[in-house]
């Protein structure tokens, strides 16, 4: 990676699949101008990234879970988003793995339960991926598609991450808002205690009702909420946090949500990636306090299993607006190979063959748009 910043290349035409970020003001690319990389603790990283930009363009980013991770953006000029019309059926040969498998998974959480009893950490969020590989290969292109059509969560996303002709692709449609900024304007919508759906709408009410007076689930929630209006605070004129979340549905889960709304003192000070940086890794995907958190996801996953999983990934303009969701709900499509990854909050009450429920459902949204 290069810290400065610098053009690793002047791209051309994307061979696989437009560049696409739907969310608020959904759009792709067809053609990536210059490709930026370098760590997400660079406080330079928005000034950089404004200085490369020319008129009319954007700058697509994704930046690792990882303090000192890898960020890349592509810098493009935005078209409008077509309907998402799904490639035809291809016959295919899936084989899949997960890693860790359900029973080990179980038991770290149980690990990690322990942990959170000797109070050094009060939450922490345990992922575990699942590796799928297929016959023949998958392409962005057919995911996005599939993505875009059944939109399970409000930010779907694809982009290379990096400026090789043949890098892998980051894919997804992430439920979670980070952060939005436009001109004075912020808003974030944490998600936290979350829920399995149920097939049988009459079950699939009561497990909504029974999240919204969850106490471990509004205590997990409140850890998440408490961290973003400290962080962002600060910043602002005024905040506005709701006294209470309200309940999201996915097309796998319920979540508890908060949209925090706010207004900046000084938006010349802080544009949309300055103010991401200000909340990495956010406890609704690394835990509290975040360095102990941080240091036990290590400890219990390996420091290598995340990569880009729990950054974020959106785009930012010449002004410093921009759009950036937590990067969950996602695939790394690498050749004939998809890497899938998916994370619970473990706190105080936390059942780990509940948690172990949890992650399967959260993975089913990708395992079914890669067709797993």
């Amino acid at each position: 990676m290069n810290p400065t910043l610098e053009p690793t290349r002047s791209a051309s035409a994307l061979r696989h699949s437009p560049l696409v970020f739907a969310g608020s003001d959904p759009f792709a690319a067809d053609e990536v101008r210059r490709t930026l990389q370098a760590r997400t603790g660079d406080p330079d990283l928005a000034c950089r990234v404004i200085r490369a930009l020319e008129p009319g363009e954007r700058a697509v980013v994704s930046a690792a879970f990882r303090a000192d991770g890898p960020v890349v953006a592509h810098l493009v000029t935005p078209r409008a988003l077509g309907r998402a019309e799904p490639s035809p059926v291809e016959v295919r040969v899936h084989d899949v793995v997960p890693e860790p498998d359900r029973s080990a998974y179980v038991d770290l959480v149980a690990t990690a339960l322990d942990r959170i009893e000797g109070a050094d950490v009060a939450k922490v969020v345990r992922g575990r991926c699942l590796e799928g590989h297929s016959s023949p290969a998958l392409s962005p292109a057919e995911v996005t598609a599939t993505l875009l059509d059944r939109r399970p969560g409000r930010y779907v996303f694809s982009l290379p991450l990096d400026d090789r002709p043949e890098a892998p692709w980051l894919v997804g449609a992430s439920p979670e808002l980070l952060v939005r900024r436009r001109g004075v304007e912020i808003a974030s919508t944490p998600l936290a205690g979350s829920v399995p759906r149920s097939p049988d709408p009459d079950e699939d009410s009561r497990r909504a009702a029974a999240l919204a007076d969850s106490a471990k689930d509004l205590a997990e929630h409140a850890f998440v909420v408490d961290h973003i209006a400290a962080a962002l605070g600060p910043a602002c004129e005024w905040l506005e946090v709701p006294a209470a979340p309200e309940v999201l549905a996915t097309d796998s889960m319920w979540h508890l949500a908060s949209p925090i709304r706010g207004r900046l003192r000084a938006p010349e000070d802080l544009t949309a990636p300055d103010l991401a940086q200000l909340l990495p890794p956010p406890p609704a995907v690394g835990g509290v306090p975040t360095p102990e958190a941080t240091d036990l996801i290590d400890e219990l996953e390996g420091p290598g299993l995340r990569g880009p999983f729990g950054g974020f990934v959106g785009w930012m303009d010449g002004d410093g607006d921009g759009e950036l969701a937590v990067t969950i709900r996602a695939g790394v499509l690498d050749g004939e190979r998809l890497r899938l990854f998916a994370g619970a909050g473990i706190v105080a009450g936390s059942d780990p063959l509940a948690e172990a429920d949890e992650t399967a459902a959260k993975l089913s949204t990708m395992t079914r748009a890669g067709g797993l």
